[in-house]
């Protein structure tokens, strides 16, 4: 069954197909877009810790639709030759696996919820990727060394959280 919280965050993967369209052209609607869809993240797990309407789908859809928005985002950004291609790669990766990693547990009925380092990561990563996005605006201040710098915490947290994440599930195998 669908709730709330879980049509919020299937909204965050909708807002994914206005955002690539209009983001190479205009990078600030693509920050509203983003932003938008940054604060979807935090009213969906609100809503369904309020409302105690956890549900295993949720659990899964969230991280999922976290990180098709910000892959979507960095592969628009080594396009536009924003960001190096490796460390969009690694970041990449890390989502892939980890991702890989919580499926696998579900098999096993075992729930990895998000842990505090994957929070930071995002937090880091939906940062960097509106820094970078309004240093292509019409604004006057030089936000990419502060986005790319946003960038490079947030790929190392995620490799921590990745890490952790492994251990995590070990121990409940």
């Amino acid at each position: 069954m669908v709730n709330l919280p879980t049509l919020i965050t299937l909204s965050r993967i909708v807002i994914i197909i206005p955002f690539i369209l209009v983001a190479p052209e205009h990078p600030l609607i693509a920050a509203i877009l983003f932003s938008i869809a940054g604060l979807t993240d935090l009213l969906d797990g609100y809503l369904a810790r309020k409302t105690q309407s956890v549900t295993k789908l949720g659990i899964l859809l969230d991280p999922i639709a976290d990180k098709l928005l910000v892959i979507s985002a960095l592969i628009l950004f080594v396009d536009l030759e924003v960001v190096p291609a490796w460390i969009a790669i690694i970041i990449i990766a890390r989502e892939f696996i980890v991702t890989g990693l919580r499926i696998a547990a579900l098999t096993k009925e075992i729930v990895i919820p998000a842990e505090m380092g994957g929070k930071l990561k995002v937090t880091a990563q939906i940062s960097s990727i509106l820094l970078l996005f309004l240093d292509r605006t019409f604004l006057t201040f030089d936000l990419y060394g502060i986005g790319m710098l946003m960038l490079w915490i947030a790929m190392i947290l995620g490799i921590i959280s990745g890490v952790q994440y492994f251990i995590l599930f070990w121990k409940r195998i």
